[in-house]
């Protein structure tokens, strides 16, 4: 018979919350990783053969996702890299369907556009909440990171409709990307729409947002490009994203430090 105070455990384990808090960093943080997934994608399938980057950016994919899980609080390196490797794999899953398996991006767009509303409808229907605010147990945060590859997945698909299929180029489809982006904020801002849905439609739009232009950097000019092609840029974004991760842990632990001084100042008062 179990001891009184395992009854009265709870089923699910209850953890400090694993998201970021969304800020203006937030934003361009998450742009960059967007858009080093994009270039870095586009590299590893002409570095080496397409079926080895696939396997390599799973794997990758895999490492980085175990070490979130296993994490029990929001570390910045941990969480951001997470972001980049789905960045990495969601990029080359949707450009599988396109390139191997020959699926239009209408119809890949719809398909993931169908399976990320699948998710969010399962996600609410169990936890009755969407909010980034409460990713405080396992559950949530699966449901959370099913999301996000997602909405990766979806705005890689968009933004290739937009770009090629649609002909508007990457610099075109990057402008009218950060023009839709700026729709939700408004909506939010001025008419006070559910912050969670302009959360997730902001956090779907950054996808093609930076992917476009990091595809409008990395093309040749034969393509609307610079050619400056995906390893330098790539390059370029890893750096920028390990800057700012490098800062954000520093601010995160002095701040941890800070409240770690003041708690124990309070203790020592009281006693």
């Amino acid at each position: 018979m179990p001891y009184a105070d395992e009854q009265r455990r709870p089923t699910t384990e209850v953890l400090a919350n694993k998201v970021p808090a969304v800020t203006v960093g937030f934003w361009a943080l998450k742009a960059l990783t967007t858009a080093m997934g994009e270039s870095a994608s586009d590299f590893l399938v002409h570095a080496i053969s397409p079926e080895a980057a696939v396997l390599l950016g799973f794997a990758a994919f895999c490492v980085a996702m175990t070490i979130q899980l296993r994490s029990r609080r929001y570390v910045p390196w941990v969480y951001w890299l997470a972001v980049c490797m789905v960045g990495v794999f969601g990029t080359m899953a949707a450009d599988v369907l396109h390139v191997g398996l020959g699926v239009p991006y209408i119809a890949s767009t719809i398909a993931f556009a169908v399976t990320l509303t699948a998710i969010f409808v399962a996600w609410h229907r169990t936890e009755r909440t969407l909010s980034v605010h409460s990713i405080n147990t396992r559950r949530r945060e699966i449901f959370y990171w099913l999301a996000v590859v997602a909405t990766f997945a979806l705005g890689t698909a968009a933004g290739d409709l937009l770009a090629v299929t649609l002909h508007f180029g990457y610099l075109s489809a990057g402008l009218a990307f950060s023009g839709m982006i700026l729709l939700p904020l408004a909506g939010y801002v001025r008419f006070r729409i559910d912050a969670v849905l302009t959360f997730w439609t902001g956090y779907v739009l950054t996808r093609p947002l930076g992917a476009s232009y990091a595809d409008w950097l990395s093309v040749p000019h034969a393509r609307g490009g610079l050619d400056l092609g995906p390893g330098p840029v790539s390059a370029i974004l890893i750096g920028l994203i390990a800057c700012s991760v490098a800062c954000m842990s520093f601010v995160r632990t002095a701040a941890d430090r800070e409240n770690t001084q003041a708690r124990s100042e309070v203790g020592g008062v009281m006693l």
